[in-house]
């Protein structure tokens, strides 16, 4: 058994001082604050439960930074920028996208996330299209490589939008027939195991029929597996659903679908306040992606009124635009501060911001990868971050205000160790592997040429 002793460890209940935790096969075997040091003892600094990244297109770390030149027409929308990621998406193989994903998922645990919900459509090898799993093997070895948590979430592509039933030139790559699509994922099912499951969900309303989606949310609530959905990310988007449906995208799937916990919503950027409440108490968790969203120019959540009603949140990297948490959680909050111009927007059930960030996102990614227990506990998985408790940017700081420093002060963060299922992953700030991940991903980009 592991024994790490802690001069401080976020639990359940809150900080508390000297903590050994004992791990062993891959959990949280026992908690003993106020214990004393003894010599089988690993000492760390701070440690903090890990977080879910709950929404990755991992293939598009590759382009990032390749997308902020104005075009000749002189106005750049989600749609000129989504033109470019289809381009990338044909040029990558099973390799490369094992090299770009285990790139990207190195990067995520070195900045605390533990856990990543891959939200996964690009389901055929350009160099081998008769092989419907040679993409999906692709992420599982970069996910196993890496080290991190591993939730796989297939997405069905079969149209190019509301009124048009053929995917267009690009989207043939990934279109799949529901039938093929299915299959795929009663193969990939066979796969989980102690650090993979299983999600499955629609790429949006746009992307699907009706039918498609009833029969994915159908076999969500026969597998007890996670329902993930992209929806009203943009206003055209809400725009064509009212043409095609008479009604907005979030107000037409809650009145065509049991949408309940273990749906997750990705963005929901664009909702009306009748449509807020309705989801809130819906008990869907939204995963919301701030830089991304930022990026794209998507506009703001409504998060004031949404975690008013009692929403579930949860956040992701999606572009990976960056990768760290904390610089998501900061601008989550940021973004409201902005659009109210007032401050501690989301302090609604704890007076300090960080905290209260911290614990929402901690519980939405657990219920986006399906994880019956997360956070430091007794029979929780032994996913947690080390910071260092020398580090500047945690001085002067006590319990109640330590994650509020390490959400809104935008230093380097100060990560010491981060362990997953048990193993150390990331030391002394560095991923164990750091070294020949990052070789592979140089080869891998100069050979995909210009992005």
């Amino acid at each position: 058994m592991t024994r790490l002793f802690a001069n401080k460890a976020l639990l359940q209940e809150g900080w508390r001082d000297n903590v050994r935790l004992g791990i062993d096969s891959g959990r949280i075997q026992s908690i003993e604050p106020a214990a004393k040091v003894s010599a089988d003892d690993t000492r760390v600094g701070f440690v903090i439960p890990g977080l879910c990244n709950a929404h990755s297109h991992a293939f598009q770390r590759a382009l990032v930074g390749h997308t902020e030149q104005r075009s000749p027409e002189g106005h750049d929308s989600f749609w000129t920028w989504r033109e470019r990621m289809y381009e990338l998406a044909e040029r990558i193989d099973a390799a490369a996208l094992t090299a770009i994903a285990r790139q990207a998922y190195c990067e995520m645990l070195a900045s605390g996330y533990t856990s990543v919900a891959e939200f996964h459509y690009l389901h055929r090898d350009p160099r081998n299209g008769d092989s419907d799993d040679a993409m999906f093997r692709a992420i599982v070895q970069a996910a196993s490589e890496s080290g991190i948590r591993l939730a796989y979430v297939p997405v069905l592509y079969e149209r190019a939008g509301f009124h048009d039933p053929e995917p267009d030139s690009y989207q043939r790559h990934f279109a799949m027939a529901l039938d093929t699509f299915l299959a795929h994922h009663k193969r990939a099912a066979e796969c989980k195991g102690e650090s993979i499951s299983i999600g499955i969900g629609a790429h949006s309303l746009r992307a699907v029929s009706r039918d498609s989606l009833a029969a994915i949310a159908e076999t969500a609530a026969n597998k007890g597996v996670p329902m993930h959905l992209h929806i009203a990310e943009q206003q055209r988007e809400v725009d064509q659903c009212m043409a095609a449906n008479g009604r907005r995208p979030v107000r037409w799937l809650l009145e065509n679908f049991p949408v309940a916990e273990g749906w997750c919503l990705v963005h929901a950027t664009h909702m009306d306040f009748d449509e807020t409440v309705a989801l809130a108490h819906s008990g869907a968790v939204v995963v919301l992606c701030p830089s991304t969203e930022a990026n794209l120019g998507d506009g703001l959540f409504p998060l004031h009124h949404f975690l008013k009603e009692g929403g579930r949140i949860a956040i992701g990297s999606d572009s990976h635009i960056t990768i760290n948490p904390f610089e998501e959680l900061r601008w989550l909050e940021y973004g409201q501060r902005l659009a109210t111009r007032s401050r501690n927007i989301v302090s609604l059930r704890d007076s300090h911001v960080g905290r209260e960030l911290f614990s929402r996102v901690l519980e939405g990614g657990a219920v986006a990868t399906g994880q019956a227990t997360t956070g430091l506990r007794k029979g929780a998985p032994a996913d947690l971050v080390v910071l260092s408790d020398d580090d500047p940017m945690l001085a002067g700081h006590g319990d109640e205000s330590r994650l509020d420093a390490l959400v809104f002060s935008g230093y380097p963060l100060p990560i010491d160790r981060v362990m997953v299922n048990g193993e150390w992953r990331v030391v002394d700030a560095m991923h164990v592997d750091r070294s020949r991940v990052r070789a592979a991903y140089v080869e891998t980009i100069q050979s995909l040429g210009r992005t």
